[in-house]
């Protein structure tokens, strides 16, 4: 008898349908599956039939070929398991088919039937309610997940005889429902973190409400135990809410890698990801045979923090120029291509130099002018200029330290914020894709950064004096242009130009002397 039950295989954030035919017909006992099944898919034969016999369950005695197609995709990791065994068992006749083609079944199955969770399921769910199936039956652990898609019955399946009983019709199993909406707007009004437990480093805070207000990347200059990580930290706490289409392509993202809890549903804060200075190109930009992503793509729609900038590998920093441009990411492998968002904000830190101590007001630097050009210089000229803020902090005074005064809040930072983000959504209205100053085209800013005669020649000195590129230039047009936003101008005057320049000051050739 041949029976067609349903899976689906995911490339990139997208799921693609995989029919698996089981025929179980005459002859000698022997077992094919044919459609370009990985080893993990082939091993699911052991799996499969080992929690059929501990579970009481007939393995058929004949000849067994499993075809899984499309031929020409790849079928890749164990979630295949529980497909193929109701396949299995209603072309044998030992449960009813009638059920089977209206659900899509996923699930990876351990010896004694119990089913651990897969990767993937919220595409997964998008692709099956798409297609017109009524329902999915997958792992209890990945149900929340799934369940956040409206107009798809989700039956969340703990065991083996959970799958064989409610398709045999012996066992109602209630789909799971989850109001998105309220999940979301729930879970949004808890902050982790706050900049009022900042001390301190206002022109810090100034310069980090500036990049969030106009998307701008960022770098932290400064000597160890001043407070770069803690501030950058807070950074997702000021920038506008996630919006629903937002958390749900975040959500995919991280479903994708396997990164969400049992309990959780969606993503409802902006993420903050934080790689390692060990880590590979692949880590970063994603990669390996079966394409993942990585950690610019983890950090999509939020914050990328690179702490300890100049002690990456220079090809592995090399490798964010396209998509900090871009705002995409292309892995590209013999058998497929896929690609992958990557709409992150760059913020990173460092020491001036070796010791850390350079322009302390404090300790004395040991490095000598060529050791600090030296080490700034494992920075590339093209990716300092993608950075558009460049920040020195200060270590706090003993005072301010002691101070039991809060600072400002995050959420009060975050209302201008987002009063700033809404004049340039008003601005860029009609252009798709286009909703913060730092994502302008530079055939925009022209005409969008527009300056009168004292900001041009309080530009053209800055440009001469710190020796800066053309990308440089429009970048201070940019960040100048939020600095109008933030103070709710419609012309960008000349201190906001002379602001927006003090934030290049940083740049290499300025810094080492």
């Amino acid at each position: 008898m041949l029976v067609k039950t349903f899976g689906s295989a995911v490339e990139g954030i997208h799921a693609t349908i995989i029919t698996v035919e089981v025929n179980v017909g005459k002859g000698q006992f022997g077992y094919i599956m044919v459609g370009l099944p990985d080893n993990a898919v082939r091993e699911g034969r052991e799996r499969v039939f080992t929690a059929f016999r501990n579970n009481d369950l007939e393995v058929p005695r004949t000849k067994i070929t499993i075809n899984m197609a499309p031929a020409d995709i790849q079928k890749a990791g164990s979630a295949y398991d529980l497909t193929i065994a109701m396949g299995l068992l209603a072309a044998a006749g030992d449960i009813s088919a009638d059920k089977i083609e209206h659900y899509l079944i996923m699930g990876e199955l351990s010896l004694d039937g119990t089913l651990r969770p897969i990767k993937g399921a919220l595409p997964i769910a998008i692709e099956a309610r798409k297609r017109g199936f009524k329902g999915m039956l997958l792992p209890k652990a990945n149900a929340s997940e799934a369940a956040i898609v409206s107009e798809l019955e989700v039956i969340p399946i703990a065991h083996l005889r959970d799958a064989v009983d409610f398709l045999d019709g012996r066992r109602e199993i209630k789909p799971l429902v989850r109001d998105t909406r309220e999940i979301f707007f729930h879970a949004q009004a808890d902050l982790p973190f706050d900049f009022a437990e900042v001390k301190g480093q206002e022109n810090v805070k100034r310069a980090l409400e500036v990049a969030a207000a106009g998307g701008h990347n960022a770098i932290l200059i400064g000597p160890p135990g001043a407070g770069k990580t803690m501030l950058a930290k807070r950074m997702p706490t000021i920038l506008p809410p996630l919006t629903l289409h937002e958390a749900l392509e975040t959500t995919k993202i991280h479903s994708v890698c396997g990164l969400l809890d049992e309990q959780a549903s969606l993503v409802a804060h902006r993420p903050f990801r934080s790689p390692h200075h060990t880590s590979s190109d692949v880590a970063l930009v994603g990669g390996g045979g079966n394409p993942q992503p990585g950690e610019i793509s983890l950090a999509h729609n939020g914050i990328l923090f690179l702490d300890e900038l100049p002690e990456f590998k220079r090809a592995v920093l090399e490798v964010l120029r396209q998509p900090l441009e871009e705002r995409r990411i292309t892995v590209s492998r013999a058998r497929l291509t896929v690609e992958y968002p990557a709409n992150f904000m760059l913020i990173a830190s460092m020491n001036p130099c070796p010791c850390g101590y350079y322009n302390h007001p404090d300790k004395e630097c040991v490095c000598g002018p060529a050791q600090v050009q030296r080490y700034l210089s494992r920075i590339s000229g093209p990716l300092m200029d993608r950075i558009d803020l460049h920040v020195e902090v200060t270590p706090v005074p003993f005072e301010e330290l002691a101070s039991r005064e809060d600072g400002e809040s995050s959420l009060a930072i975050r209302e201008r914020v987002m009063a700033a983000r809404e004049r340039q959504l008003a601005r860029f209205k009609g252009q798709p894709g286009l909703y913060a100053n730092a994502m302008m085209p530079n055939r925009m800013v022209r005409d969008v950064c527009e300056i009168d005669r004292q900001g041009e020649m309080l530009l053209k000195i800055a440009m001469k004096k710190l020796d800066l590129s053309a990308r440089a230039f429009n970048r201070i047009l940019k960040v100048a242009r939020t600095i109008a936003d933030l103070a709710g101008k419609e012309k960008i005057l000349p201190e906001h130009i002379a602001e927006a320049i003090q934030y290049r000051s940083l740049d290499r050739e300025n810094w080492a002397g």
